[in-house]
C-alpha cells in the first residue's frame, strides 16, 4: 500500500483550497437568495432567518414558468438535432479514407475558427424575412447550425479511436452502413454523446444575447432574458435576482449529476484517444 506523504498531504490541501476558492460564489448565491429583504448585513455573514418567499415571489413577478418551459423547449429541441446530425456527418468523415472527408471535416471546422457576430445581421433579416422572430424556432435553427461544427469534432475525435471490428462484423452479416451505425455504432458513442449534450445545453440554457435578440419584443422569454427583467433603470431587487439564479441554476445541474459518470468517461475516452 501506498504510504500518506506529505505530498499527499499538500495536495489535498490545494484540492481543499480550490473548492473553497469554487464553492464561495456558490455559497453567496444561496446565501443572499433565502435572505429577507429587509436584511442588510454582509453576503457573507450566514442568514439567520431564512425564508423561501424570494422564490414565490421571483416565480410570480418574473413569469419564469413560462420562462422555463421556454428554455427546456429550446435547449431540449436543439440539443437533439445537433447530436443527431453531428454524429451523423462524423460517421462517414471518420470512416471514409478518400481525400473529400478531410476535405469534408476541414470545411465544418470553419465553423469552429469563425465568430457568429460576424453574421448575426444577416441572420437575423433571414429570421425576418422567415417570420421566425419572436419565436423558438428561431433559436433552435441557431443553435443547431452553431453548435454543429463542434460537436461533429468531438464525434470526429472519439469515431477514429473507436475499433471498427463490431461494425465490419455487422457489415458482413448483411447490415446496412445506416443500421451499423444506428444499432452497433451509436451505442458505443454514449460516453461522447452525454459530454456533447451537456455541454451543449450548458451553452444554448444560459444564453443571453441571442434570445434577447431573436424574441425582442415578443412575449416569450428564456430564463436568463427573464432573470435580466429583474433589473429596472434605478433599483434592483438583489434577493429576487439571485433567487431567480437559483431557480435557473436547479434544472442543469440536476442533468449534470445524473449524467456526471458517463461525462468523466467521455472525456477519459477522448483523451485515450
Amino acid at each position: 500500500m501506498n504510504r500518506y506523504r506529505w505530498r499527499t498531504f499538500a495536495l489535498e490541501l490545494a484540492m481543499v483550497a480550490v473548492a473553497a476558492v469554487i464553492g464561495f460564489p456558490v455559497y453567496v448565491l444561496v446565501n443572499l437568495a433565502i435572505r429577507a429583504p429587509s436584511d442588510n448585513s454582509s453576503p457573507i455573514r450566514p442568514t439567520t432567518s431564512p425564508t423561501l418567499d424570494n422564490f414565490t415571489q421571483a416565480w410570480q413577478e418574473g413569469a419564469l414558468g413560462g420562462a422555463l418551459v421556454n428554455s427546456v423547449l429550446v435547449t431540449t429541441a436543439s440539443v437533439v438535432v445537433v447530436l443527431a446530425v453531428s454524429s451523423l456527418a462524423a460517421y462517414p468523415i471518420a470512416r471514409a479514407t478518400a481525400r473529400w472527408s478531410r476535405g469534408m471535416f476541414l470545411l465544418i471546422m470553419l465553423g469552429l475558427v469563425l465568430p457568429f457576430q460576424l453574421a448575426a445581421l444577416p441572420l437575423y433579416q433571414t429570421m425576418r424575412d422567415l417570420g421566425l422572430l419572436g419565436s423558438a424556432w428561431a433559436l433552435i435553427l441557431f443553435y443547431s447550425g452553431l453548435l454543429v461544427p463542434f460537436t461533429t469534432f468531438l464525434y470526429v475525435g472519439f469515431l477514429r479511436a473507436l475499433p471498427r471490428d463490431f461494425e465490419d462484423a455487422a457489415l458482413i452479416d448483411g447490415c446496412t452502413p445506416m443500421r451499423a451505425f444506428r444499432y452497433v455504432v451509436f451505442p458505443m458513442l454514449k460516453p461522447v454523446t452525454v459530454t456533447a449534450l451537456v455541454l451543449n445545453a450548458v451553452g444554448v440554457w444560459n444564453d443571453f444575447f441571442t434570445p434577447l435578440l431573436y424574441l425582442s419584443g415578443s412575449t416569450q422569454q428564456t430564463m436568463p432574458v427573464a432573470i435580466a427583467g429583474f433589473f429596472g433603470q434605478f433599483v434592483s431587487d438583489w434577493n429576487l435576482v439571485f433567487a431567480a439564479l437559483v431557480i435557473s441554476v436547479v434544472p442543469i445541474l440536476a442533468v449534470y449529476f445524473a449524467l456526471q459518470r458517463s461525462i468523466i468517461n467521455g472525456f477519459a475516452g477522448g483523451l485515450r484517444g
